[in-house]
């Protein structure tokens, strides 16, 4: 009877900015930003003690719906920088000298990396410190030191918040000093989640305090798009042509992400696709189109080994005109499958309406993340 968590992103309706420590607000609303790119940091603290596959389902099933309500985001026209952290903690698996808490990956932008470690996550039952997982995601991650950046903390279960070592309400102090909401999803009614200080937390660190039903089914809704998004997928991956040695693993890799989605209807392999035509999609650390795009003297600097088989024999030219066809081709594929998105979250907003279902992860989440956004004067496409 534990928590676990991994929550992001929802809703535009209602939108109430949360009060935020950083002081008065330097910047217009999707105004200059400055030289830098804007940047939105998201740590996901899970616990994976006792009872809560559900909760660890609901993230699985949620996770790139919850990427691509990140994607509509905007400052000044472009699409912010995007990093997500995910820790576990309560698992009886994980060492008592780190008070049962583990970091499963840093800040990261890759997207296929975060997928893989929510799969191979397993419950067990543990002690569920709340204090202490929060205050090592504060020592741990680089996060940004511009005030006016999205730096958010979500962290849920069903225990009491006060367990452990650490003082949460210290560690819920410390993260609004660095201008970072810690938002708290309970997993249960909200009664108990106030009387177990989970609301407390939330309110010390200028977040959200949130209940959910971690149990609950996610209802698939079938929309006219879906087939076609879910045959582009294929399409898509073709674009992708892993360099180094670590290209073809990796390569493997996205398959296997895409296979994962799919497990649990067609709904989140659709999600996945989308995810997989947004800007927060890139991996120029194995294939040579983004990574190119990103640096394009890489061309030069790899190895006739660490070509791919499509690229050795080729000339400086003949790898750039590859590379430039390769990428023509997936941004035509992207923009296809991003008007059918479109399409699609119109539809099922109309189907949604008919339907009054619990509250899950990710419509706790989402309307979170879209109201803190706009209090840092984020935009979302309409």
């Amino acid at each position: 009877m534990k928590n676990f968590v991994f929550t992001l992103i929802l809703f535009l309706f209602g939108l109430a900015a949360l009060p935020i420590n950083a002081g008065p607000t330097l910047i217009p609303p999707c105004g200059p930003y400055g030289t830098e790119k804007a940047k939105i940091q998201v740590a996901i603290l899970l616990d994976t003690s006792g009872s809560m596959s559900g909760l660890i389902d609901q993230a699985r099933q949620q996770i790139w719906k919850m990427v691509n309500e990140l994607a509509t985001t905007k400052y000044e026209g472009v699409s912010p920088d995007f990093e997500l952290a995910l820790y576990e903690y309560g698992n009886d698996q994980v060492e008592s000298q780190s008070n049962w808490v583990r970091q499963i990956l840093p800040l990261t932008t890759d997207l296929d990396a975060i997928s893989e470690e929510l799969f191979a996550l397993n419950t067990d039952g543990g002690n569920e410190y709340c204090g202490a997982v929060i205050q090592q995601s504060l020592i741990d991650l680089r996060w940004s030191n511009n005030p006016n950046d999205l730096k958010i903390i979500f962290i849920a279960g069903n225990e009491p918040f006060t367990q452990g070592p650490i003082d949460y309400a210290t560690s819920c102090r410390s993260a609004i000093e660095k201008s970072i909401l810690v938002n708290t999803i309970f997993c249960g009614n909200e009664k108990q989640g106030i009387q177990s200080k989970w609301k407390d937390g939330a309110d010390l660190a200028d977040g959200k305090f949130l209940t959910i039903n971690h149990n609950a089914a996610i209802a698939y809704i079938a929309a006219p798009q879906d087939q076609k998004i879910a045959l582009l997928n294929d399409s898509l991956n073709a674009t992708y042509i892993g360099y180094g040695n670590q290209g073809a693993i990796n390569k493997s890799r996205q398959v296997a992400q895409d296979v994962q989605a799919y497990s649990y209807d067609a709904s989140n392999k659709v999600e996945r696709t989308l995810s997989k035509a947004s800007e927060f999609y890139s991996n120029s650390h194995w294939d040579i189109v983004d990574a190119v795009e990103e640096d394009e003297e890489i061309i030069s600097e790899l190895t006739e080994e660490e070509l791919p088989e499509e690229l050795k024999g080729k000339d400086k030219e003949e790898i750039k005109e590859f590379v430039q066809e390769k990428k023509e081709e997936r941004e035509k594929i992207q923009a296809e499958i991003q008007q059918l998105g479109k399409e699609r979250k119109a539809f099922l907003a109309k189907e949604r309406i008919k339907n009054t279902g619990e509250n899950t992860l990710d419509d706790a989440v989402i309307k979170t993340i879209r109201e803190q956004a706009n209090s840092r004067n984020f935009c979302f496409d309409k």
